[in-house]
């Protein structure tokens, strides 16, 4: 199975993601293999988006959530509050949320902890910049945001490999090189994870992801689906890299 999540940052008001998300389901109308959808709007227009996707195939997303489930903590949103709008999945550790506000590896553990305890699938970002050692940073991040994490049974976590370089450059990694990180990542959870079941990490590829370059990445084994950004709020654009999913898909069914 292949996923695509549609990370549509504070790009969209309420309006405009409702339009969004009806395109999104019209781009899926009609076709026999879907990848795993889920759209992920601003926090403001969650509730809306629910009402367009509940009873659909796309599962609804949120940017971030904080740790804690109530309390003095003025402008943030726990794993309850999204549960109830019926959430499924969550992005945390993006890194414009650690570049710009400072989140760390162990503060990205506690939002995976509380996420997984909320029964939300988390969607965990790692990457590199130009300037370090990709393996070795990716390594960095991993182990801090999921040391002393126990997944169970039934507990999914996504992993989206993102190098910094690539987010919003128009510069996409190369797929073999997207590959091998995927390898690495998978292995490297694997034993971070001691028991992880295969099915419970699913690994994704994000940065300067479009309708040209999906397919490339999509057709590789390694590379379970994308998170997409800035081509997620661009229907025409991103009605391309559905398509490419769904090619993929319809291939290996054949």
């Amino acid at each position: 199975m292949k996923t695509i999540i549609a990370n549509w940052k504070m790009n969209v008001g309420s309006r405009e993601s409702v339009a969004l998300a009806r395109g999104v389901l019209l781009a899926l109308k009609g076709k026999k293999q879907l990848p795993d959808v889920v759209v992920c709007p601003p926090h403001v227009a969650l509730g809306e988006v629910r009402k367009i996707v509940a009873r659909s195939h796309a599962a609804l997303g949120a940017q971030n959530v904080f740790w804690e489930e109530t309390g003095a903590f003025t402008g943030e949103t726990s794993t309850r509050m999204l549960a109830e709008l019926g959430v499924s999945h969550v992005i945390l550790g993006h890194s414009e949320r650690r570049r710009l506000f400072g989140e760390t590896d162990e503060a990205v553990g506690k939002k995976i902890v509380a996420a997984l305890s909320a029964g939300l699938v988390p969607i965990v970002c790692v990457g590199e910049s130009s300037t370090d050692n990709a393996r070795e940073f990716v390594a960095t991040q991993l182990r801090g945001a999921l040391k002393g994490l126990h997944l169970r049974h039934k507990e999914r976590i996504l992993v989206a490999y993102e190098p910094v370089w690539a987010i919003g450059t128009g510069v996409a990694a190369q797929p073999a090189d997207a590959v091998s990180m995927h390898a690495f990542i998978r292995s490297l959870v694997a034993d971070l994870l001691p028991g992880v079941k295969a099915s419970q990490v699913s690994i994704l590829y994000g940065g300067s992801v479009d309708g040209a370059n999906a397919y490339a990445f999509l057709r590789e084994d390694e590379v379970d689906g994308l998170l997409v950004g800035g081509a997620s709020v661009k229907l025409s654009e991103f009605g391309k890299i559905l398509e490419a999913a769904v090619s993929v898909l319809e291939a290996r069914a054949a």
